[in-house]
């Protein structure tokens, strides 16, 4: 595989593991990945409601979870850290600035478009700033308005296509459309951004994103311009993942049919599990719930059938009765439990053999 390199960062394998919320993708996980020479993410979401631990002030305790989190990660590896950051969160700012404080070395940002990331930066601040975008004409938007305001382009984006899980950046609509598939846009992105590489001399690697599974999966897109992959499905049935057996298992015993879009209550598509808590929310069986947090700007908690936060956060511990998991559209592809290592080695021998072959 050829490494990745995001301005002064290089990693030998050009994956990035998917920051999953909430509490799936944590320090165990992410320092796994990053042992192994990729790119491992911790999740900010909802990580000070992580282990349903009591709290008085929803900002503090999320702050203190973050940096907690981080500071263990960065025990547990010497390799490449990044967080991922929600821009819909309403504590997006004060994880922002935690994790440059920590030093991690990239923030990943999607759910709607970041535009003011560059401000939190000083001077000393080494953190690369990737947006995750669904479209070339967000690449463009976000290289306009950094650089205009900024003087700063984007040090990567990582393309995230409609196969994904977790919520998507397309209308219900556009899902299954062939002109948005990744495949499509992914060649829209690179040439957009070529645009800015050529005229400000500054490379900026393309990502791809949402469905990849194999690694003649991960040579296709490279071939077609990416620079790496991002993966989060495939991550979540290893030993290290930071959510409960139950949810793993989950994956396991999902069959094609249980993929599903919802409608979140974030106002969003979102691609998951089927289960029996899904199935009330369907039948409109409402879940009434007291918002302590209002933790997403664009969530209507005084209208919708059930806190996302709660249901998550009791997903990853393990209680699916009271909640559900997303996935990406491959999830049922996945049979067994392995560790990261065992992962990462059949991605590379996947790819080899693949491009082998084309050879």
């Amino acid at each position: 595989m050829k490494s990745l390199v995001i301005g002064d960062i290089e990693v030998s394998i050009p994956i990035i593991q998917g920051g999953m919320g909430v509490g799936i993708s944590l320090a165990g996980l992410a320092s796994a990945v990053a042992n192994m020479g990729a790119i491992g993410v911790v999740s900010s979401v909802g990580i000070g409601l992580v282990g349903n631990k009591p709290f008085k002030n929803y900002r503090e305790t999320n702050i203190n979870a973050l940096q907690a989190e981080l500071r263990k990660a960065r025990s547990l590896t010497k390799g490449i850290l990044g967080v991922n950051i929600m821009v819909a969160a309403t504590n997006f700012a004060d994880m922002v600035r935690v994790s440059i404080e920590e030093g991690m070395e990239i923030i990943f940002s999607g759910a709607g478009l970041p535009f003011d990331l560059p401000k939190y930066l000083d001077k000393n601040a080494k953190t690369k700033l990737v947006p995750i975008i669904s479209s070339a004409r967000a690449a463009k938007v976000l290289c306009e308005k950094w650089k205009n305001s900024y003087d700063y382009l984007p040090d990567a984006f990582v393309l995230e296509g409609p196969k994904a899980g977790g919520h998507l950046g397309f209308k219900a609509n556009q899902i299954e459309d062939p002109d948005f598939q990744l495949e499509e846009l992914l060649p829209q992105v690179v040439n957009a951004v070529k645009e800015f590489e050529i005229k400000y001399d500054k490379k900026i690697p393309v990502i791809a994103a949402g469905g990849i599974y194999t690694g003649e999966d991960i040579l296709k897109f490279i071939k077609m311009g990416a620079s790496g992959v991002q993966m989060g499905t495939r991550f979540v049935t290893t030993f290290e993942c930071d959510a409960s057996d139950e949810f793993k298992q989950l994956y396991i015993n999902a069959t094609e049919d249980d993929i599903r879009i919802i409608k979140s209550p974030v106002g969003m598509p979102g691609r998951s599990i089927n289960n029996s808590f899904l199935e009330k929310v369907e039948n409109h069986e409402k879940m009434p719930f007291n918002c302590a947090y209002h933790c997403i700007i664009t969530c209507d908690y005084k209208t919708t059938d059930y806190c996302i936060a709660k249901a998550l956060v009791n997903a990853q511990m393990g209680d699916m009765e009271n909640g559900f998991a997303f996935a990406g559209k491959n999830a049922s592809r996945v049979n067994k439990i392995i560790s990261v290592r065992e992962l990462i080695e059949s991605l590379v021998e996947e790819y080899n053999q693949a491009e082998e072959n084309d050879n």
